[in-house]
């Protein structure tokens, strides 16, 4: 796809607020025959998969966001002089054609493409049958807003393709790819690695962990907890383990407190051969593999740790690598643990509910990276491009 100049692009945005916001009963009606055909038990992929208006309005303020960000393509990293006359400049490019794999989440329909194009990639979205007309109406939308500005539609595509096709269609695409972005849980992540002929950078799978230290400020403890654990259980940075330090004052009387708190918010307690003592109405694990489970429920293990040693080694082993948290009034500790804990992001005395694009200043997000190459964490809209060097010479041969 040639490159589009700022403008264009802007005015293929600006041109697609109007659209969803003239079209929103239809969407809404659209939205609404996917939520009557939905398996109900599921809460949390029935959480991503509802579109109100308040979500419309996210919508609408995620491209306004991205339309009024700088143009990523084109910027210069770095510009050498070499001893040779050589001039080198480093500039970002676009990707390419960019594959996105997603379940329920129609909102990201909107805010995968908007990045990938604003970034000058196209972009193919394969979303869920469970969100088949939401997808359906914005792919509408999409191609509205790209032909009132004389843009290809094929900028923009929705993906059409039952789970081997879908397996086909990595294996041998029938155009070249450049990225795929599987974002979803360990089984599509899987699936998606097995068959891919391209680079994957894998998002979504969250499995956070919070470590209670034995000098936290208790109040906060519950607090952050709270709401790391129920504010969006479907979030992919949600809460599922506590460790808690045997040694922290009254101990005991805080397990059980916590433990009060929880249930009166309805959220199941998993615990492990230690925390069982001291609340034993609750399931005690049962397979060490659910240390590594992304819960996505009303669900949350706690567990003990004799230090920050023994917390620090627990998540690197079995943590999703996406967000870690601790809870201490000592810096020092707090230093140890950020800077030793493998994860895209770290937290001291906060929620993992913050790991995303618009609470970290990045703006819409692409999705949430726990890779380390190219980018980890929140993939904004300057994450989207990769790099081209430009090399200017004057007749020059290497000797």
């Amino acid at each position: 796809m040639k490159l589009l100049s700022s403008k264009i692009k802007n005015d293929v945005l600006e041109s697609m607020i109007k659209v969803i916001d003239n079209d929103r009963e239809k969407i809404l009606e659209e939205n609404k025959k996917d939520i009557e055909a939905f398996n109900k038990e599921d809460q949390a992929l029935l959480d991503r998969l509802i579109v109100n208006n308040s979500k419309i309005d996210g919508m609408i303020k995620a491209i306004t966001e991205v339309k009024n960000q700088e143009d990523p393509v084109n910027q210069e990293i770095s510009s050498l002089t070499l001893d040779s006359g050589l001039v080198v400049t480093n500039k970002t490019a676009p990707f390419g054609t960019i594959l996105i794999i997603y379940e329920s989440r129609p909102d990201v329909t909107i805010e995968a493409a908007v990045l990938a194009f604003k970034a000058n990639n196209k972009i193919l979205l394969k979303g869920g049958k469970e969100a088949l007309y939401s997808n359906n109406i914005l792919e509408k939308c999409w191609h509205k807003a790209l032909e009132e500005n004389n843009v290809s539609t094929d900028w923009i595509k929705l993906l059409h393709l039952k789970r081997e096709e879908t397996q086909d269609f990595l294996k041998n695409p029938p155009e070249k790819l450049d990225l795929i972005v599987p974002r979803g849980g360990e089984r599509l992540i899987k699936f998606v690695k097995e068959h891919a002929s391209c680079a994957v950078l894998v998002s979504g799978r969250g499995n956070n962990f919070l470590y209670v230290a034995e000098d936290a400020n208790w109040t906060k403890a519950i607090n952050v907890i709270v709401n790391a654990k129920t504010d969006k259980i479907s979030g992919c940075n949600s809460l599922d383990k506590v460790l808690i330090n045997k040694n922290i004052t009254n101990y005991e009387a805080k397990i059980k407190e916590l433990e009060q708190v929880l249930d009166q918010l309805n959220v199941s307690i998993i615990t492990d051969n230690k925390t069982s003592k001291i609340i034993p109405n609750n399931q005690e694990i049962k397979k060490n593999s659910t240390w590594s489970q992304e819960f996505l429920s009303l669900k949350i293990l706690i567990g003990e740790v004799a230090n920050l040693d023994d917390a620090i080694k627990k998540i690197n082993t079995y943590s999703g690598g996406h967000s870690a948290a601790i809870l201490t009034e000592d810096k020092q500790k707090a230093d140890t643990f950020m800077q030793q804990v493998d994860s895209a992001a770290v937290y001291h005395n906060a929620s993992t509910r913050f790991t995303d694009g618009g609470q970290m200043g990045v703006g819409a997000e692409l999705a949430i990276s726990t890779d380390k190459l190219h980018h980890r964490g929140p993939l904004g809209l300057k994450q989207l491009v990769t790099n081209k060097y430009y090399v200017f010479g004057d007749g020059h041969i290497r000797e």
